[in-house]
């Protein structure tokens, strides 16, 4: 495979899960060839790590978009108003259900004006996270601080972070959850914690929000939705603001958590 690289970890999905991180891609992106499947051996002994190889697909006709012109877009209209009135119909609806899921976050940020982060409730996340640590038997440096909004981030360094981080940063997400309610019983106020590891948050959002745009060139050469991966509403609002501001192309989140995603569509 021209340009692979080949990743090893405990397990097959943990490998995959290493080379995302790696390649800076999500999984519709990702490429691979399982070289070894890896085994728990006896008792620990004999233990044998997965082994994969693994490529980014080729990226689809990156100067397209050059070439798409508002006359396209009216040719769809076109063809769409009087053929799919039903679609139509769930388009305009789109920017209901986008703002269903965009306004709590920003009445959020309103309603709950950040505490000032105590010592006592660094080293109840700091105590929390270690002892969540030792008992997946990983050697892990938390280093915190508090960042320009006020929150308290945790950064985690060592071994095998892809591990921690889990499919699409699910495992992340989860130990996050839990450190803010940890924080949240240790003092009066709002107090938000995030946790990263290896850049992965940045990483990934940069990733997103390569995909959006990948994926609304699709939309627009093909004239057809594209429906996203499942994400967390986190990555689902990094998709919306991506696209926002494009004048061919609409989003919207269709179905029920966790397995709500994001459809793009071409705009009237």
């Amino acid at each position: 495979m021209n340009g692979s690289i080949r990743v090893s970890a405990k397990t097959v999905d943990d490998a995959i899960t290493e080379a995302m991180i790696q390649l800076g891609v999500t999984s519709d992106r990702l490429e691979y060839e399982v070289i070894e499947k890896g085994s728990s051996g006896f008792l620990g002994i004999g233990m044998k790590q997965a082994v994969i190889e693994a490529r980014r697909k080729p990226e689809p006709e990156p100067e397209v978009v050059e070439e798409e012109p508002v006359a396209p877009v009216e040719e769809v209209r076109e063809e769409k108003e009087p053929a799919e009135p039903v679609k139509e119909k769930v388009k305009e609806e789109a920017p209901v259900v986008e703002k269903k899921e965009e306004k709590p976050a920003e009445e959020q940020k309103k309603a709950r004006e950040l505490a000032e982060v105590q010592p006592q409730t660094v080293e109840a996340v700091k105590t929390f996270l270690a002892d969540t640590m030792k008992a997946m038997n990983m050697e892990v440096e938390i280093e915190t601080s508090i960042d320009e909004d006020g929150a308290l981030c945790a950064d985690l360094r060592g071994e095998h972070m892809g591990i921690l981080i889990g499919k699409r940063g699910q495992t992340l997400d989860s130990l996050q959850y839990l450190a803010n309610r940890v924080a949240n019983k240790h003092q009066d106020g709002y107090v938000r914690v995030k946790l990263d590891t290896e850049n992965y948050r940045a990483r990934r959002e940069e990733t997103l929000k390569h995909l959006a745009k990948n994926i609304a060139h699709k939309v627009k050469r093909n004239r057809r939705p594209v429906a996203l991966e499942p994400m967390n509403p986190y990555e689902r609002r990094i998709i919306h603001s991506a696209l926002q501001s494009d004048p061919y192309v609409t989003t919207h989140s269709e179905g029920e958590e966790p397995y709500r995603k994001v459809v793009i569509t071409l705009k009237r």
